[in-house]
């Protein structure tokens, strides 16, 4: 019966070439200066729709993303090849690139072409995490209210 459980977890891995295994982070990072460029529903739509894409073209396959005013938490499952610092690097740099290519005003704001701050969190997630983590980023928006209500600031 053991052998019947390890071998369903098993299908969930990725497999290639040489290797097996799977790669789940949390990444989680803020607008240059925290402006809150995300409060109009357009906007996050949109870098959520740039994120998503910049995504797909390296291979990044985005679980679950929370764009909020400010900040945005994303997990994402990434290749065994790709460094989590790699995929943020993708993440945040093409990502702001399409987001100014479709909405030219917000250069009014960035001028230099910087929407993302220089920091970043990740954080690897087990099989035994995922669901928490997964929970946890469709719920940021009650967090950040109920945060706000209190008068604390978080990431």
């Amino acid at each position: 019966m053991e052998q019947t459980q390890l071998s369903e977890s098993y299908q969930t891995y990725e497999r290639r070439a040489h290797s097996v295994g799977i790669s789940i982070w949390h990444f989680e990072w803020c607008s240059k200066y925290r402006y809150k460029m995300f409060q109009k529903e357009e906007y996050c739509n949109l870098v959520a729709a740039c994120i998503r894409r910049a995504a797909s073209e390296h291979g990044i396959r985005i679980v679950v993303l929370a764009v909020q005013p400010e900040h945005l938490h994303c997990e994402a499952e990434l290749t065994l090849a790709m460094s989590p610092s790699w995929a943020l690097q993708i993440l945040k740099g093409r990502s702001s690139y399409l987001f100014f290519r479709f909405h030219e005003r917000a250069r009014l704001r960035y001028p230099k072409g910087h929407l993302w701050s220089r920091g970043k969190f990740a954080a690897s997630v087990g099989f035994v995490q995922r669901d928490v983590i997964t929970e946890y980023v469709r719920n940021q928006r009650e967090h950040h209210a109920a945060k706000a209500a209190l008068g604390n600031r978080t990431l």
